[in-house]
């Protein structure tokens, strides 16, 4: 299957700090495995035999990443994060421009806090998506009954879950697509909070790939403990 999978640069922005995480340091950089969170978020894609490379966006003052034994990797290139994920995966896309990257190429954009992403999850979403026009991203249906609420925490309404989708990462879109959606959006002063909501707001219709629910992405503590229960037994 591997020869079917298409070429693709990776992004992951890490320039913020987590403050809901109330740790010591950016949330990356906690361990988990005996490693950070962001080793292992980048670590799916340095085991892919079709990635042309990884640009990860990180703070200007980060006084983490140089001790990293992934900082030295040839196939990882820094650039300065912006204020919010969205400039930050802007300066990574502008950087690939530079180092002669095509507007054609697959590029894939990943939280730097998500470190369960599996092997299986990253090709099924390739393939799927490897002659889409538009890209897509990987998703999880909602489980649970979901409410509508006013700004008291009333319920105004039950939303019909079968309609809804928890967005998740990686998401895969074209270099030269995403980097006019996202340029754009930041022009417009239209918030985005993925990618998929830049090209979204650019009139495209990204398309959902389901993948596993245990992609989960460290936002609370209660997170990385799960994960850090589910990992006890790896070696």
């Amino acid at each position: 299957m591997m020869h079917t999978l298409p070429a693709f640069w990776a992004v992951i922005p890490a320039a913020g700090v987590g403050a809901r995480m109330a740790a010591d340091r950016p949330k990356q950089y906690l361990q988990l495995g005996g490693r950070t969170i962001l080793e292992h978020s980048l670590g799916c894609f340095l085991d892919h035999p079709a990635l042309k490379g990884l640009v990860v966006s990180l703070a200007v003052d980060d006084p983490y990443w140089p001790t990293l034994a992934c900082a030295t990797d040839p196939r990882i290139q820094r650039v300065d994060g912006g204020e919010e994920r969205s400039g930050s995966v802007l300066n990574a896309l502008l950087h690939l421009h530079a180092q002669g990257a095509a507007d054609e190429d697959w590029v894939l954009v990943h939280d730097a806090a998500r470190p369960n992403l599996t092997r299986d999850d990253l090709d099924k979403l390739l393939s799927e998506l490897a002659d889409d026009p538009v890209g897509g991203l990987l998703a999880v249906p909602a489980r649970d009954t979901l409410k509508r609420v006013d700004k008291r925490g009333r319920v105004l309404e039950t939303v019909d879950r079968s309609l809804i989708w928890q967005a998740y990462t990686p998401q895969m879109f074209r270099l030269g697509a995403l980097h006019r959606a996202l340029a754009d959006s930041l022009v417009a002063d239209v918030t985005v909070t993925d990618e998929a909501s830049a090209m979204e707001w650019s009139g495209q219709a990204p398309r959902l790939i389901e993948g596993r629910s245990d992609n989960l992405k460290v936002t609370r503590p209660e997170d990385l403990e799960w994960l850090r229960q589910r990992w006890a037994n790896r070696h």
